[in-house]
């Protein structure tokens, strides 16, 4: 390691920009992970992340299974393709939530497997991402799908 990157490994600020960029690209191990280097390895590295990520956590089912719901609601209501648009926004948007709350639980268990209440705080506010995401897809579900169904029972005329 160089002067200033054993400086940044012990806590001390980097000389520049540069070099801290380089010390933190050097291996710690000779078996650390490469870094993808062309657009096709970045690709299944982005697709291996969405697979762990998927596989790991038990709240993606449910995400799905609501998201499986929500679709097949809007193919039996005929919603149109704005509408379409917004409830595919929303389940990406609960989705992308997810996995960034998942990443967020992963980093924190590598980290430390001890008590920490800065590390409480921000998975308590990765998970608040999460719900903040699901109860606006909710709302504009519910904006979308209630006077249609309402409709549809004759509970209110179109």
């Amino acid at each position: 390691m160089t002067g200033s990157a054993t400086n940044v490994a012990r806590g001390a600020a980097p000389t520049s920009r540069a070099t801290h960029a380089t010390a933190m690209r050097e291996p710690a191990t000779d078996d650390a992970p490469r870094r993808p280097q062309s657009w096709p390895e970045k690709f299944n590295c982005a697709l291996r992340g969405l697979r762990r990520g998927v596989r790991s956590e038990v709240n993606f089912f449910v995400h799905f299974f609501v998201a499986a719901i929500v679709i097949a609601a809007g193919m039996v209501l005929e919603v149109s393709r704005l509408e379409w648009c917004l409830l595919t926004l929303c389940i990406g948007a609960v989705l992308v939530a997810e996995l960034f709350n998942t990443a967020l639980e992963t980093i924190a268990r590598v980290v430390t497997d001890r008590y920490n209440s800065q590390m409480r705080d921000a998975l308590d506010m990765g998970s608040g991402a999460v719900l903040l995401a699901s109860i606006t897809a909710a709302i504009v579900g519910a904006a979308i799908f209630i006077p249609r169904l309402a409709s549809m029972l004759d509970l209110w005329p179109e």
